[in-house]
């Protein structure tokens, strides 16, 4: 019972800002799948599993050319989610077998708020509090996706660029909010400084490589600070 009640708060909360942030961010991603000439089989296949805005455009850009190039480069950009899925795997609840469901969903917007409300829940509830979030997420995203695709004739490309910032903005946003405490104001400072990284190097690596000096500053600042 309680499991499916924390299933329910994380559906719940998915529903406002986040849903409409991924919302508006998916749907500019189906508008511009159909402005490159591709079926919505593609677009969905590409929100649904690569479900990584960095990759999906990456992946698009790539669609033209060979596979195996547009593949690389998509993996490459949504490397972060590796680094997401580590530190969010001990706030999952006990470590069992069925934490490996909340794998497929981890993404910006559910590893975000899950940060921010995991702690403070039990931890026999925290899954089922993240699957409800995620999934949430997950089938706006798809449903978004269509619904861009569909709407594209309507859509310029100045909105399309807008929109695609959406969720990142949402995402900063958060960020903003918690720079009261010391973890994210580090992270933030040094995400800050190694951003020129990602104007010197080639776009396939630029933000990669600014994200892990970035946050290997702030977690060895951490590390001295604590120490």
């Amino acid at each position: 019972m309680q499991v499916s009640a924390s299933f329910r708060a994380g559906a719940a909360l998915a529903f406002g800002a986040p849903a409409l942030a991924m919302g508006v961010t998916f749907l500019a991603f189906g508008a511009a799948v159909a402005a490159g000439g591709l079926g919505l089989g593609w677009a969905l296949g590409a929100s649904l599993l690569v479900y990584g805005m960095a990759g999906q455009v990456v992946l698009l850009g790539g669609a033209a050319g060979p596979v195996l190039p547009a593949v690389l480069g998509a993996t490459a950009a949504n490397a972060r989610f590796l680094p997401m899925a580590v530190a969010i795997g001990p706030l999952l609840g006990p470590p069992r077998v069925r934490r490996w469901l909340a794998l497929p969903f981890i993404a910006i917007t559910p590893w975000a708020a899950a940060m921010r409300v995991l702690p403070a829940l039990p931890a026999e509830v925290r899954l089922g509090w993240f699957l409800g979030f995620a999934l949430v997420s997950w089938v706006v995203a798809g449903l978004a996706t269509c619904l861009g695709f569909w709407a594209a004739p309507l859509l310029g490309p100045a909105t399309l660029a807008a929109l695609v910032f959406a969720n990142p903005l949402y995402f900063a946003l958060l960020m903003a909010d918690d720079l009261g405490r010391p973890g994210p104001r580090r992270a933030v400072l040094a995400g800050v400084a190694a951003a020129p990284l990602a104007l010197l190097l080639p776009p396939a690596w630029g933000i990669l490589a600014a994200g892990l000096l970035g946050g290997t500053a702030a977690f060895l600042l951490g590390r001295h600070e604590r120490g």
